[in-house]
């Protein structure tokens, strides 16, 4: 299984250069005012000049339309990460102007069928811990979940992954796990990703 690497949440320009050079899959850079990790007003040079290779991500929450398309327009984003209440008609209108990932935060109480109207409108699912804080939580969910997963979207896996949960990544015999999102549990602060983690990080996910 080649998983894919997403990191996300970094507000720093000279960190988000040693990130970079980790060639991480994904970068995320999280434009919603209510995040700890919120990046404002970034000069789009910082994220317009990050080798294509890396698809540099917007992560949303419940904006409006138009803010997301100039915001694509304005960084050269290559994905949207949809972290709110967004609906099927939403992400088909995003289609086509980035890769559409769509969030769901996921519990016990999770209803997985409401992902059906979803599967034609997005590129990819993202599962996230339930939280009332959209994400970032640094908290886990039972991935023992997963298995009422019935669509065949691929996904990406986030919520409080750190370096003692990637090993576990061997037991989701799961073709759609496309990538993992790390974040919180990678940072020296809020937005400042600490290198030698995320370094130790990619050497795991290349042995699975």
């Amino acid at each position: 299984m080649s998983i894919k690497l997403k990191i996300c949440g970094m507000k720093v320009p000279a960190n988000i250069a040693e990130v970079i050079a980790l060639q991480p899959d994904y970068t995320g850079f999280i434009f919603y005012p209510g995040s700890k990790r919120f990046i404002a007003d970034p000069d789009p040079l910082l994220i317009r000049n990050i080798p294509a290779a890396i698809k540099t991500t917007g992560v949303f929450v419940n904006e409006e339309l138009e803010k997301v398309k100039s915001a694509i327009l304005k960084y050269d984003l290559k994905a949207v990460q949809l972290h709110g209440h967004e609906s099927a008609d939403y992400c088909a209108a995003l289609k086509g102007h980035a890769e559409v990932i769509k969030a769901f935060g996921i519990d016990a109480d999770f209803d997985f069928s409401k992902l059906d109207a979803y599967t034609a409108q997005v590129d990819y699912f993202l599962f996230d811990t339930q939280t009332p804080d959209h994400g970032g939580s640094g908290k886990t969910f039972s991935w023992q979940l997963l298995e009422h997963y019935k669509n065949e979207t691929p996904y990406f896996l986030s919520g409080g992954i750190g370096i003692e949960q990637l090993a576990e990544l061997e037991n989701i015999k799961d073709d759609r796990l496309y990538a993992i999102d790390v974040n919180s549990r990678f940072e020296l602060s809020p937005g400042l990703k600490d290198i030698g983690l995320l370094r130790t990080c990619k050497l795991i996910l290349a042995k699975i």
